[in-house]
Formats: C-alpha cells, sequence, structure tokens
C-alpha cells in the first residue's frame, strides 16, 4: 500500500492558489492544518515560493579610515607612527590633536 500524500492535489492548488494571490503563508498552514514550514516546503517544491529580501544594514559613515588617520598623525608627530596600527580610532585622534 502507498504512502499517503500529506497534500491532495485539491490541498496542493489551494495553497499555490492563496500562495500567489498574496495571502500569508501562516494564514494558508491554517487553512489547510499544516505548519508554516511544511506550506513553505510545499511552496518551494511547487517551484512558486520567493524567498522574502533580507534586510541590508545600511552603510554608515564613521568618519575618516584609521589609515587616512595614521597618514595625518605621520605628519605631524616628531616620531614614526608605525607602531599605531592596532590603536583605535579615538586614540589616533588624541595624538593628533595633542601633537597638531
Amino acid at each position: 500500500m502507498p504512502a499517503q500524500p500529506n497534500y491532495t492535489a485539491e490541498m496542493t492548488a489551494l495553497v499555490v492558489d492563496q500562495y500567489t494571490n498574496g495571502v500569508p503563508i501562516e494564514d494558508i498552514s491554517e487553512m489547510v492544518t499544516r505548519s508554516v514550514r511544511s506550506v513553505r516546503s510545499k511552496l518551494v517544491r511547487e517551484g512558486v515560493y520567493v524567498a522574502a529580501a533580507k534586510p541590508t544594514a545600511a552603510k554608515r559613515d564613521n568618519g575618516p579610515t584609521k589609515k587616512e588617520l595614521l597618514n595625518q598623525l605621520e605628519s605631524v608627530a616628531p616620531f614614526p607612527v608605525d607602531g599605531f596600527v592596532g590603536a583605535t580610532k579615538d586614540a589616533i585622534k588624541s595624538l593628533i590633536a595633542h601633537f597638531g
């Protein structure tokens, strides 16, 4: 005896139709009494599921780069600045303010 499918042809048609008409997966899962994960998997197998776009972090401007700050420090400091590569930007800014 073959295994009983989780989704009948009618259920599959309903799930696909509802999804393509913009009904949220959560609501569809309640209609067919299946988990959200199950419905999503079915939509993927049917080739209609489109993953939601992940939000991207906004680029932020943190002022000059550490390299730019070290170049600036090099022009005002009476010593070599090679050892300050591991210093924080704030520490380098403080040195520039002190010698600048």
